[in-house]
């Protein structure tokens, strides 16, 4: 499972593949604008449920795409397509140099951008969104903001970057620096257009509540919250059906992606 360093903690080491559950996928390298190649896997979706609808996941700051497996069979169980990929730096995509005590790069919002044009590209009937964790809500806002996205679903939802700075130093003791950009990030999330559903911790003390309340708050239609009781990022493991197995784990999560999505038009069924 996937975890938060709250600054860059990258694996080059897939601890798990889709293989490790018999998962059907396939594994394709992208090559992005400034030259990075991005390793990415597709997961076929259950065909008796195949909702015509792909999903990008973003991930976090920490491990690599081998960490959402799980995440990623929930999705394609309940029949969506899904694309894992890691940022440069992560897993089997290019080298890049980073300092670890940084929260995130901008160079990122690259590596999701070219999943996203080349996923248009190859499945052009689909439905097509990002669901996005803790940092990667940051990355996937970035490129929501620029290019067109059916549904954005994130976790851990970085809506003030300066402010969960300071929480992680008042919480963890820990310095966390940011790119010069940050500072225009959140100038960017009102103009997001696309239907967004926001899950959010209780519990979470640097991606607080309160955040995604204001950030849900900005449209008064097209956002939606999903509230649960746990820490940051716990989502998958908190909205499960007991006892929690590999055929429960997040079922009751995408419900609430499922429920949105019918909701906003995006599919029927």
């Amino acid at each position: 499972m996937y975890q938060t360093a709250w600054a860059l903690k990258p694996d080059r080491i897939y601890h798990q593949t889709p293989d490790s559950l018999g998962l059907a996928y396939t594994t394709r390298v992208l090559k992005t604008a400034d030259g990075f190649s991005i390793n990415t896997w597709t997961y076929v979706p259950n065909a008796t449920k195949n909702r015509h609808t792909t999903i990008i996941l973003a991930c976090g700051d920490a491990v690599n795409m081998g960490g959402y497996v799980y995440q990623a069979n929930a999705l394609s169980q309940a029949g969506y397509q899904v694309i894992t990929f890691d940022y440069r730096g992560f897993g089997h995509s290019s080298d890049f140099a980073m300092n670890p005590n940084q929260l995130y790069y901008p160079e990122f919002a690259e590596d999701l951008r070219t999943v996203v044009k080349a996923a248009r590209q190859q499945f052009p009937t689909q439905k097509l969104g990002v669901v996005a964790f803790s940092m990667g809500t940051i990355m996937a806002s970035m490129v929501a903001n620029k290019e067109k996205l059916d549904f954005l679903v994130g976790e851990g939802f970085f809506a003030r970057p300066q402010e969960v700075v300071s929480r992680i130093m008042l919480q963890k003791n820990k310095e966390v620096l940011l790119p010069a950009a940050a500072r225009q990030y959140p100038r960017l999330l009102p103009k997001i257009k696309c239907p967004m559903l926001v899950f959010a911790a209780r519990a979470d003390q640097i991606t607080t509540l309160a955040d995604s309340y204001d950030l849900v708050a900005q449209k008064s239609r097209h956002r939606e919250l999903v509230t649960y009781e746990g820490g940051h990022t716990t989502g998958f493991m908190v909205l499960s059906r007991q006892p929690v197995t590999r055929l429960t784990y997040g079922d009751l999560y995408v419900e609430c992606i499922t429920a949105f999505l019918q909701k906003e038009g995006i599919h029927k069924t």
